[in-house]
């Protein structure tokens, strides 16, 4: 006997083809490139389902980026769980992958286009003060730091400020040596700023 999916999962697995699909668009074609029907064909979806689930472009692209962030968030909490304690390089390194995948070129598409077209702009601001709350949060976690002292917060927010842009420097031309340098250089500046002792 045949068992059907039921409605709802196989309307989940639409919207999972979908957000996928949009990163992949994204990150291959660019803002300017990607376009609604582009995404419904690599989705291996018709128009009317891609409407249906994501009435617009900006709709489709702020959930494909929120639900990428979420589960690149998760990934890096499980590969996290495997560090030995106390390895804040492994830390970092494993953050710094995060500002150098797919996710963060697809990322920098919509930021980019955020910054000339209003209604994205407008729809994406609270989506990345979210991102980077949840980003900030897990960093910390990670580290097994205390935020409650003024350096160390600023600390681990110029962490994250730091890879963002080495994530930037890194699209155009592959600079891992550099970036590994200045990586290795802030951890041990951000390791004597997290050891509590005087």
């Amino acid at each position: 006997m045949l068992t059907r999916t039921p409605q709802r999962e196989r309307s989940r697995a639409t919207q999972l083809r979908l957000l996928e699909a949009t990163v992949d668009c994204l990150v291959e074609h660019g803002w300017s490139g990607t376009t609604t029907t582009l995404i419904a064909q690599k989705a291996g979806v018709s128009r009317g389902a891609q409407l249906h689930h994501y009435p617009t472009k900006a709709a489709l692209v702020l959930a494909a980026v929120e639900h990428l962030a979420q589960r690149r968030a998760e990934e890096i909490r499980a590969e996290a769980l495997r560090l030995p304690p106390g390895r804040i390089d492994q830390v970092i390194d494993l953050l710094a992958s995060a500002f150098t995948g797919p996710l963060y070129v697809a990322a920098l598409e919509v930021w980019v286009a955020g910054r000339t077209e209003p209604e994205l702009r407008q729809a994406l601001e609270p989506l990345e003060a979210r991102v980077g709350r949840d980003l900030y949060r897990l960093t910390v976690d990670l580290l097994g730091a205390d935020d409650s002292r003024p350096p160390v917060r600023e600390a681990v927010q110029a962490t994250l400020d730091l890879l963002r842009g080495l994530g930037v420097a890194n699209l155009l031309s592959d600079d891992s040596a550099r970036r590994q340098t200045i990586i290795a250089g802030w951890t041990r500046q951000l390791a004597a700023v997290l050891d509590p002792r005087p």
